[in-house]
Order: C-alpha cells, then structure tokens, then sequence
C-alpha cells in the first residue's frame, strides 16, 4: 500500500526518470485533482535519451506538461559520475521554484541512505523535504515493491537504467 509522509499541493512538479518509482509516482498524483507536470534531467548517457524519449512519449500520451534540460558541463575529476549526475539535477531543480517538486525516494532510498552514511560515522536519514531544492519526497514511508506493483496493477509503464546494476560510478 502506498503510505505518504504529509500533504502534498495541488499544483507541483515530478521529478521523473522514467524509472518504476518516479513513474509510479506520476501516475499515481497525476488520478487525483491536483495539476502535475514532470521535470526529466539527461545525464547525457545512452540510457539517458532512451529515457527522455520514453518520458515525452508518456507523458504527451497523456497530456501531461513536461520540462527537460541536460548535463551541460563536464564531470570534475574529484566527483564520482553519481556524484556529478545528482549535483546537476540539482541545479536544474533549483531553476524551478514556482511549485514544488516530488520526487519518488521511497521506504528502501531512507534505509540505503542511512547504511550508506552509518558506515562513514555519520548516520543520517533522507528529509522529507529540502527547502533549498524546493523537493517534497511524500513517499518515503512506501517501500519500493509497492510502487512497482503500482506499475503492474495499473499498467504503468517504465524502464529500468542498466547503471542501476553497476557498482562502478
């Protein structure tokens, strides 16, 4: 069952990539009666405009607005390409204040976040909001196998990013 962490606004962004959490995510606020647009960033990988592309199709499918941008700077070399990709969507984010934008972090992002920063003494979980950026993430109380049967239930499609598999960036 999808669970949310506060109330969300009637008039926002998604941040979507085409993958089964933002996707599930969009069609899931796009039912109610609120106006949503989607926000889509290219890392300028091959991955990246195949989602693009993906993401356009979609949402002109069904008349839903969409904003994109891409990387356009080069990866410093002292910046992991995760790194580097999350600091640019980031930016890009920031160019949007006029509504807030949700994202699709779910149950399983808080659990890998707070791993991933226990094992460098800094213990931490994911804010539900991030006033800076203008992000909202409702969903991190939903775990990821229920936005993904979201996707199946109501035939949402998506794609999966084979980088998601690499433990190389």
């Amino acid at each position: 069952m999808i669970q949310l962490l506060g109330k969300i606004p009637n008039n926002v962004y998604v941040a979507v990539s085409g993958g089964p959490d933002s996707m599930a995510v969009l069609d899931f606020l796009n039912n109610g009666k609120r106006t949503v647009s989607a926000l889509y960033f290219n890392h300028c990988t091959e991955h990246g405009y195949e989602a693009k592309k993906f993401v356009r199709n979609y949402c002109m499918s069904r008349g839903i607005g969409l904003l994109d941008d891409r990387v356009r700077t080069q990866k410093p070399d002292n910046e992991s390409w995760e790194e580097f990709w999350r600091n640019e969507r980031y930016k890009y984010f920031k160019r949007h204040p006029e509504r807030p934008i949700i994202t699709g972090h779910h149950l399983n992002d808080v659990v890998e976040w707070w791993l991933m920063s226990s094992m460098h003494g800094d213990p931490k979980t994911i804010p539900h909001k991030n006033e800076e950026y203008n992000i909202i993430r409702p969903f991190l109380l939903t775990p990821k196998h229920e936005l993904v049967d979201w996707c199946k239930r109501k035939h949402v499609p998506y794609l999966t990013d084979p980088s998601n598999e690499s433990r190389e960036h």
